[in-house]
């Protein structure tokens, strides 16, 4: 069986008040334009994924960096789909640096039953630059009635500022395991995210402050001077995915100085 191995290089850089993107890709990963709907400075990018999701035996690289004084967003256009892996693992590893200020907000990663998934997200951040960011994931297609009954998902975050490791998580859920229904767990909830935010240094009353204008669903913690990290379970993905939007609105202004505009392909 054929699988696809897919690369996708960005570089950002700000030249005369635009920030423009230079862009390398191999194989079906790429993105179809920059776009600026928020003005010059702040580049908008949706990576495209034409094969439509990511079956056993594809590896998938993405590889981001926005250079002193770039801004940009990069988001997907749909949820990522994991297929059944018939055997082999399929991988995703995606590296970001950041010496400007970058949002990573892509949509849902959905897991199908019997998908063995690899998934690692490394996030560099020099002194003074911010960043803020997401991660979904969806296990089983619950409109399709599947529940994740056999396979795994495994996944590494990694997030380094001015070069100290500030957070590790790992994450490794098999199929069927107790883990799913367990109250220390997912406790039956299907479908888990989170948001992290570096920026400014975060003093107690801010924290507090954020915590008073958020839902309890989406608990926020400080994990680092500069690092912010909140969480979520819910049922469906629709639910998560409003809840970790609240605090990206929330955190925009504070982290990248400019409102909380959402990107227009989340409305279609």
């Amino acid at each position: 069986m054929d699988s696809w191995h897919a690369s996708l290089t960005l570089d950002y850089r700000l030249r005369e008040g635009r920030t423009v993107l230079a862009r390398r890709h191999c194989g079906p990963l790429q993105v179809q334009k920059a776009l600026y709907p928020e003005g010059a400075a702040l580049c908008h990018t949706v990576l495209i994924h034409p094969p439509g999701g990511i079956a056993g035996g594809d590896a998938i690289e993405i590889a981001a960096a926005a250079h002193d004084g770039a801004r940009v967003l990069i988001t997907t256009p749909g949820a990522t789909k994991w297929y059944k892996a018939n055997g082999r693992k399929a991988s995703q590893q995606v590296a970001l640096r950041i010496d400007g200020a970058l949002e990573w907000l892509p949509q849902e990663a959905i897991v199908f039953d019997q998908a063995d998934v690899r998934s690692e997200l490394r996030i560099d951040v020099a002194k003074d630059a911010a960043t803020i960011g997401w991660d979904i994931v969806a296990l089983g297609r619950s409109a399709a009635g599947e529940a994740f009954s056999q396979g795994r998902f495994a996944q590494t975050i990694r997030l380094v500022d001015s070069g100290k490791l500030q957070w590790i998580e790992r994450t490794r859920l098999d199929g069927g395991d107790a883990l799913l229904g367990s109250p220390v767990g997912l406790a039956g909830r299907r479908v888990f995210g989170c948001l992290w935010a570096v920026g400014p240094r975060w003093c107690d009353a801010d924290l507090e402050a954020l915590r008073e204008r958020l839902p309890p669903e989406a608990p926020i913690t400080r994990l680092a001077p500069r690092l912010l990290v909140a969480r979520v379970l819910a049922t469906g993905t629709l639910a998560a995915r409003r809840m970790l939007e609240l605090v990206w609105r929330e955190l925009r202004p504070r982290v990248l100085n400019c409102d909380a505009v959402a990107p227009r392909i989340w409305a279609t």
